[in-house]
């Protein structure tokens, strides 16, 4: 059974409302309770003090004990509902209040008055210059409030119970206003949610609050507005993706049936023109491939040092042939220069920036890959001398699913992306620098040593080394 979250908040404002009522009543009754009794405990010992004197004045005025000269003590006695006995020194009784303290007509005063009975005696000396001539039995009236003071307590009870009951009736109005208003932003969330789940791209939330409510409300939207522009950059991937498969397909499956039908025959040429188009379909799901591993690169590496000099060497050697039929050259200087990664991930890098400059640079053009380090970070540079990147796609060339109009001509547009996450993978920096007719360098940095691991080659510079993979367009420097 679902829970409504603003009924939630109403029960929990209402609860608190009761919740302060009742606590304010315990306070309040405890704290009279206290304070009364502490009044009455100095009261009695106050009324008691006063009597010891007035008994130590009629003896010393007397010079002893008169029962005639304490009887003038009775209506002090009687009016405060007292009992009084006088002993003598030897223990005799020498005088007993008259007040009838415990008589029937004293009982009714003392019920209609409302005056508790009288409470426990309490044994006093008497002294006179400093000897002891007697002592004092006094019973006053029990500690309690009599009926004025439980009249104004049972007043005070009644008003707190109505505060409370008054409390916990605004507790729930106020939950109820909180409560609505609190989840509505919840409730249009879901709402957007819900309608960007079943496919309804555009919904967005219009709360626009300083608080954590608005920022909840722009982030849904930032999510939305991420989704929607990866919906639409998928379904131009796709279209093209779709594009270059039907166009090697079609040259395929116009061949076969042309050697099929006897139309063509199967010569070298024909052999040579289906096999580059077969290269040219690998080399699409390759790069599928490729981005979907990097999803799960930082889980799969297998970190081991590395020897970037080599590795980079030994990616090179491949694109020989291509270089060398679009008339590329290529200028490397490499560095001795060691990482901490996983070696095929890392040359999947180099072999990604490598192809994608083999592909946009012109006949006779120049590719240059530098590789160098200073102990802490290992930097290599891919550069070209192509027709660069549109200002306005350089921000995105190494988004998923982006391809920019200088692409369309050739490419899946997947390699980028590849070497992004990849190279995040490896705790590592990408950047572009590139203009319209003023090529492009990438720049791949990646920590030399990670933590824990002792540092090769630093404080040293090695001379740059000098390939032989890639023949007569390589240079030596140094």
């Amino acid at each position: 059974m679902r829970r409504s979250l603003a009924l939630r908040l109403t029960l929990a404002f209402a609860v608190i409302g009761l919740g302060t009522a009742a606590l304010i009543a315990v306070v309040v009754n405890v704290a009279f309770e206290a304070r009364f009794g502490s009044y009455v405990s100095a009261e009695q010992q106050a009324r008691r003090g006063e009597l010891v004197v007035a008994l130590a004045a009629s003896y010393r005025a007397e010079r002893g004990w008169k029962a005639s000269a304490l009887s003038s003590l009775d209506p002090l006695a009687a009016m405060a509902d007292e009992e009084v006995n006088v002993l003598d020194d030897r223990g005799r009784l020498v005088w007993k209040s008259a007040s009838g303290a415990n008589g029937p007509m004293a009982a009714m005063d003392r019920t209609m008055m409302g005056t508790p009975v009288l409470g426990t005696a309490s044994r006093i000396p008497i002294t006179v210059s400093g000897a002891r001539v007697g002592t004092a039995v006094i019973r006053l009236p029990a500690a309690g409030p009599p009926a004025i003071d439980q009249a104004f307590r049972s007043s005070i009870e009644r008003l707190l119970l109505l505060t409370g009951i008054g409390a916990g009736l605004v507790a729930v109005l106020v939950g109820i206003l909180l409560a609505r208003r609190v989840t509505a932003p919840v409730r249009s969330l879901t709402a957007a949610a819900r309608s960007l789940t079943a496919g309804e791209r555009s919904a967005r939330l219009q709360d626009s609050s300083p608080d954590e409510l608005g920022e909840m409300a722009a982030a849904f939207n930032a999510m939305a507005d991420a989704v929607e522009a990866e919906d639409v950059l998928r379904c131009s991937f796709a279209r093209d993706v779709a594009h270059e498969l039907r166009t090697p397909l079609g040259v395929l499956q116009s061949q076969l049936e042309a050697i099929q039908d006897g139309l063509v025959a199967p010569s070298p040429m024909a052999l040579a023109s289906l096999h580059e188009e077969t290269l040219r379909l690998a080399r699409l799901v390759a790069d599928l491939e490729t981005l979907a591993s990097a999803d799960g690169a930082p889980f799969d590496l297998r970190r081991e040092m590395v020897e970037l000099a080599p590795l980079v060497d030994a990616a090179v050697t491949p694109f020989a042939g291509p270089m060398r039929e679009k008339g590329l050259s290529v200028q490397c200087r490499l560095s001795e220069v060691a990482v901490e990664g996983d070696p095929v991930r890392l040359r999947q890098i180099v072999t990604n920036l490598l192809s994608n400059a083999v592909k946009f640079v012109p006949p006779r053009g120049t590719i240059r890959v530098d590789l160098a380090g200073d102990g802490t970070w290992a930097s290599l540079q891919v550069a070209d001398d192509g027709p660069g990147i549109a200002p306005q796609d350089l921000p995105h060339v190494f988004e998923r699913f982006f391809r920019g109009s200088a692409a369309r001509a050739g490419g899946s547009g997947i390699g980028l992306a590849v070497v992004a996450g990849l190279v995040e993978a490896h705790d590592g920096t990408v950047t572009v620098a590139s203009g319209p007719g003023e090529g492009a360098t990438f720049t791949i940095r990646l920590p030399q040593t990670a933590p824990g691991v002792r540092r090769l080659f630093a404080g040293s510079s090695p001379a740059p080394r000098r390939l032989s993979s890639v023949g007569e367009n390589q240079e030596k420097e140094g």
